[in-house]
């Protein structure tokens, strides 16, 4: 069973850049397809990215897509994920989440059903 812990979050002006952090624990990142997700006050918890096991693929959500990266530092057993020209909307508790299984054709764990542990969170505030 792996544990998750999320760091990095924080006070940001909107246009600027944050750098998360998801450290697995007791097991390696590699086991589990992994996820970023985000859930506002008041709204369902969105998904945000998800990466293989390898690392090899992803897959964006078309609200980061283009200003994000989502990567896995293998030698620190750690999912990273930056983000880039933050908006105000991108204000949110951000969670990191891992699974079992197989990734691609069409199977890129989307919604929260879909994984079995999760972090407990960090806070992203982008002030305007």
């Amino acid at each position: 069973q792996v544990q998750l812990v999320e760091s990095g979050g924080g006070l940001v002006q909107a246009g600027g850049s944050l750098r998360l952090s998801c450290v697995a624990f007791e097991r390696p990142s590699t086991d589990y397809v992994m996820g970023w997700f985000r859930q506002a006050p008041g709204k369902e918890r969105e998904f945000v990215v998800s990466i293989s096991r390898t690392g090899d693929m992803t897959y964006y959500a078309d609200s980061v897509k283009g200003r994000s990266t989502i990567s896995k530092d293998r030698a620190r057993n750690t999912l990273v994920l930056e983000i880039n020209s933050l908006k105000p909307d991108d204000t949110a508790v951000y969670y990191c989440a891992a699974v079992r299984g197989g990734y691609g054709n069409g199977n890129y764990y989307i919604t929260p059903g879909d994984y079995t542990y999760w972090g407990q969170g960090t806070q992203v505030t982008v002030s305007s």
